[in-house]
C-alpha cells in the first residue's frame, strides 16, 4: 500500500508561481514513477507532469518551460514548481504513483493516489 499527500495548493495571481508537494509513505518500490494531474471544472482530468526512477520527465504541452517537476534523493517525494501561472491552470491537482516501467497514464493494478488539492488562478 502507499499512501500519497499533496500540499501546497492555494490562491495566486496570474504570473504567479506555486510549489506543490506530494510526499510518498508506505511500499513503493512497485511506484517508481510519480507525478501530477490536474482536473479544472468542467473538464476531463488531465496529465501534467511525469518523473521516473532516472530522473527522466514528461509534461504536457500547455505547461513545458513553466512547470518543472522533481523528487528527492529519497525518491520519496515529489515537487511541482509552477511558475508564470494562467488562470487555465485552475483546477485540482493530484499527485500519482504508479510502477517503475509504465507510464503514468497507464492504468495499472498499482496506481496511487493523493486527495489533491486546490490551484486556483486569479485573472
Amino acid at each position: 500500500q502507499v499512501q500519497l499527500v499533496e500540499s501546497g495548493g492555494g490562491l495566486v495571481q496570474t504570473g504567479g508561481s506555486l510549489r506543490l508537494s506530494c510526499a510518498a509513505s508506505g511500499r513503493t518500490f512497485s511506484s517508481s514513477t510519480m507525478g501530477w494531474f490536474r482536473q479544472a471544472p468542467g473538464k476531463e482530468r488531465e496529465f501534467v507532469a511525469a518523473i521516473r526512477w532516472s530522473g527522466s520527465t514528461d509534461y504536457t504541452d500547455s505547461v513545458k518551460g513553466r512547470f518543472t517537476i522533481s523528487r528527492d534523493n529519497a525518491k520519496n517525494t515529489v515537487a511541482l514548481q509552477m511558475n508564470s501561472l494562467k488562470p487555465e491552470d485552475t483546477g485540482v491537482y493530484y499527485c500519482k504513483a504508479g510502477p517503475a516501467g509504465y507510464l503514468l497514464t497507464d492504468r495499472t493494478n498499482y496506481d496511487y493516489w493523493g486527495q489533491g488539492t486546490q490551484v486556483t488562478v486569479s485573472s
